[in-house]
């Protein structure tokens, strides 16, 4: 028997590119993923950055965005220690995944950045900026960067990218 397509299936996927700052205060892990796989951190942003991501689902919490298509060199397991408290907008791997946090929780997941967009603001009409099947670009930002664009996103405006696709 065959299913019937959903209208989802038939909406155009959106292609987002997210800035992000890597490493330092935004990314705690940066430099322990690197090293356990052997690679600077020059080249971890490279291969995280380089990827093209698909949103699997929006869940767990308001926002937060689960992303496949990590590179296979980048697989790592989570972290045996969690943290009680990831900043929101941090953008993170554990697995074979990719995430963007939206709000503050908890979370095993190794953070390698953080984007100075909100994933999920209630001052939108649509609060959840991506969504299931949409398509992810992470472009790397200095420091200085992330703090004029978080500045712009406190005033409600987006500073991703959004291109609609077919």
């Amino acid at each position: 028997k065959l299913v019937p397509k959903s209208a989802a299936a038939d909406a155009p996927t959106r292609r987002w590119t997210i800035p992000v700052a890597y490493g330092g205060a935004h990314g705690l892990d940066l430099e322990d993923v690197a090293r356990a796989h052997g690679l600077s951190s020059g080249e971890v942003i490279a291969l995280h950055s380089g990827a093209e991501y698909r949103v699997f689902m929006i869940g767990f919490s308001p926002g937060l965005s689960y992303l496949g298509g990590l590179p296979e060199r980048l697989h790592t397991p989570r972290r045996t220690s969690p943290r009680l408290k990831v900043p929101p907008s941090s953008v993170a791997i554990g697995g074979i995944q990719a995430a963007v946090f939206s709000v503050e929780i908890p979370s095993g997941w190794h953070l390698l950045g953080r984007t100075p967009e909100n994933l999920f603001d209630l001052r939108r009409a649509q609060p959840f900026l991506l969504g299931a099947g949409d398509r992810v670009r992470f472009v790397p930002i200095s420091h200085a960067e992330y703090e004029r664009l978080a500045a712009v996103t406190e005033r409600g405006e987006v500073v991703a990218e959004c291109e609609a696709g077919a």
